[in-house]
């Protein structure tokens, strides 16, 4: 059984690990606004998975790592609808490329957003191009490097005068970190 037969059948089973939830880093009471990110798996013999960089000139989580995604419209049906067409708009990937074997675990962030994560299969040798408005860049991680927990580190640092843990996960020249890794160690935890 292959790393993303393995990630699929976890989505299918019970989780009793509590879902990592980063609000209760940040003292102030959310009422959290629905997003979803496309977690693209390539078809490969060695898959990878899609992420993005955010440019750096973005008011918000500038310069970061990130899984195409955002915020759930009211013009979306749900979670899937909405990361699916989030990776339309920032790197071109069409929804019909993209099959859908489900979604893993809500992750909750300091920032107030309920994020699902929606696990999707695309071919290899899709075209993608980043879309400038949104994003800076698009590479791909191998997936096993991404599940791989030697190389998941948990770090303290301070945010906005509160101490905060978040994961980081170094690829190459990318720094992945916060809810990116966080959502990556829920994966992780799953195959655990």
């Amino acid at each position: 059984m292959t790393l993303f037969d393995r990630l699929v059948r976890s989505l299918g089973s019970s989780h009793n690990e509590a879902v990592r939830d980063e609000s209760h880093f940040n003292p102030v009471d959310h009422s959290f606004r629905e997003a979803a990110v496309l977690i693209a798996v390539t078809d490969a013999a060695e898959p990878g998975v899609i992420l993005t960089q955010r440019p750096l000139w973005l008011r918000s989580h500038a310069g970061q790592v990130a899984f195409p995604g955002g915020k759930i419209d009211e013009c979306d049906e749900n979670a899937v609808a909405a990361a699916l067409r989030e990776a339309e708009e920032e790197i071109g990937l069409a929804t019909s490329a993209a099959k859908v074997f489900g979604v893993a675990d809500l992750y909750k962030t300091g920032s107030g957003y309920a994020i699902t994560p929606v696990i999707a299969k695309i071919a290899a040798d899709l075209p993608l191009v980043a879309n400038p408005q949104e994003v800076e860049d698009w590479f791909e991680v191998p997936l096993d490097f991404l599940l791989d927990p030697k190389n998941l580190k948990l770090l303290n640092g301070d945010w906005q005068g509160h101490s905060r843990d978040y994961y980081e996960i170094i690829w190459q020249d990318r720094r992945i970190w916060g809810v990116t890794a966080g959502i990556i160690a829920n994966l992780q935890r799953r195959l655990a």
